[in-house]
Order: C-alpha cells, then structure tokens, then sequence
C-alpha cells in the first residue's frame, strides 16, 4: 500500500468507509456531466456501494483530499477475470470544479505507483463513449484502446489498456 502522498495541501491516500457518502457525492456529480439526460436511475444506493468498495479486502479506494475535502477518487481491484499481473481501474473521478488543475494526474501517478508496488504489469478499464473529456484524459496518460477487448456495435463503452511501467520508468518518474 502506498503511504499517503502530500504535496502542499494536497493529500493522496487511501480512502475509508466513513467518507463513503462524500465519495458517493463526487461520483456522482462528476458522472451527470457526460449524461445529458442526467444519470440513469437504476436504484444503486452509492452510498452502500462506496462504504463495499472501500471494504473491499482485495480492492483500493484512493482519494485525493485538499483543505479537508475530498476532489477526487480511484477504485481498483484485480479483475475476477483477469490475471494476476492485470489490475481494473473501475472508477476515476476528478470534482467537475477541480477540472484541470492536475489532481488527475497526480491521482493517476499514485495509482500507478500502487499498481507497481502490487506487482502489476497491465491496467484496464472501461470509459462511456459520450465521455470525450475522460478519454482525453486517459490518451494523455498513456491508455490505448485494448486490441483483446474491441467494444461490440451496441455497446456504450470503449474498452482502454495501460501499461505499468517498471520502476524507473515514465509515470512521474
């Protein structure tokens, strides 16, 4: 586990379940803005499904925290149908009003740090097609679109790839 990162008033570290309504919070806000029609409502209590993903033994929750709030989250965890050397990076939330200001990339940074330490060689992820602004994102960091998983006609998600550099290696190194 990485310890906790600081750089000025910026903290990066591993989120707990208390805080599992503010992360809930910033999830959603950050998701309705590539939703015109707002976020579907399909009955998820955030809340809960936060408070588990923090619980989690096989997963992290990392959460960038400023003057006692909490910016910006990551979740992960080794896909149940992956291998061992391969981690998913579920959900990646920057504040909408924080846009830009690089807390994703020092978030992103940190992740990759976890995913070296964890020993993991690959990342993947799922991103909403109408999420122009986070595949953006992921390009600049380095994610490709995954050759093993081409998204099918019908599907509203492209599939992304990422590969962990070895220590010494890109990724703020």
């Amino acid at each position: 586990m990485i310890s906790d990162r600081v750089t000025g008033s910026r903290v990066i570290r591993t989120a707990v379940a208390a805080e599992a309504e503010a992360i809930a919070d910033l999830h959603l806000r950050a998701r309705s803005t590539y939703y015109p029609d707002g976020v579907p409502q399909d009955g998820t209590d955030w809340g809960a499904a936060w408070r588990g993903a923090v619980e989690r033994p096989d997963g992290h929750v990392l959460c960038v925290v400023e003057r006692g709030a909490i910016v910006a989250i990551a979740s992960f965890r080794v896909p149940e149908d992956g291998g061992a050397d391969t981690v998913k990076l579920y959900q990646f939330h920057v504040d909408p009003d924080r846009w830009r200001s690089g807390i994703g990339t020092a978030l992103h940074a940190a992740c990759v740090e976890q995913w070296r330490a964890d020993g993991r060689r690959a990342a993947v992820l799922d991103v909403h097609v109408d999420n122009e602004r986070a595949q953006a994102f992921y390009a600049r960091q380095g994610w490709i679109p995954d050759p093993e998983n081409p998204p099918a006609e019908d599907d509203h998600h492209l599939f992304l790839r990422y590969a962990v550099p070895a220590a010494g290696e890109g990724a703020g190194e």
